[in-house]
């Protein structure tokens, strides 16, 4: 089950446009890899936990490898991984060098199996960071009313 929110949102391209309720998903923490290593121990899975993360570890500094050794890493059902550069333009072909080349980042294309996930997940209603941080903190003033909007949020007449 995914946890989301809702906010009132602008779009930067058009400012003047009123703001427009979107959901955003709550992270319920980040995991390590000695975490994950462990969810799979429990999942039934026939290594144990320190060979599990030896071999993650291992597949990072390998795929790192081989990307820049201009391979493309497929991982399975996860996805593809791939560089790409960011540069600043020149003039003509002939004035465009290295010193162009400003950032390599790393992109990442998940597989089907990862594409919209949509379908596969129940979604669930909670308060925003915000509204429990607001109602903890007026919990523990002694107040029985908390006010987490911002003077130009403008409040949503739906409960």
């Amino acid at each position: 089950m995914l946890d989301y929110s809702v906010a009132m949102l602008k779009n930067p391209l058009h400012e003047n446009d009123p703001a427009k309720a979107y959901a955003y998903l709550q992270s319920r923490g980040l995991l390590e890899i000695e975490e994950v290593a462990e969810h799979m121990v429990q999942h039934g899975c026939a290594y144990d936990k320190a060979d599990i993360v030896a071999i993650i570890t291992k597949l990072v500094s390998c795929t790192r490898e081989l990307l820049t050794d201009c391979y493309s890493v497929r991982l399975g059902d996860l996805g593809r991984f791939f560089l790409s550069a960011k540069s600043r333009g020149a003039v003509s072909l002939k004035k465009f060098t290295e010193e162009n080349i400003e950032e390599i980042n790393i992109n990442f294309v998940p597989s089907k199996e990862f594409e919209n996930l949509r379908s596969r997940v129940s979604l669930h209603k909670v308060p925003s960071r915000a509204a429990v941080a607001a109602t903890l903190a007026a919990q523990l003033e002694g107040l029985t009313q908390a006010d987490w909007t911002s003077e130009d949020e403008e409040e949503d007449d739906e409960p």
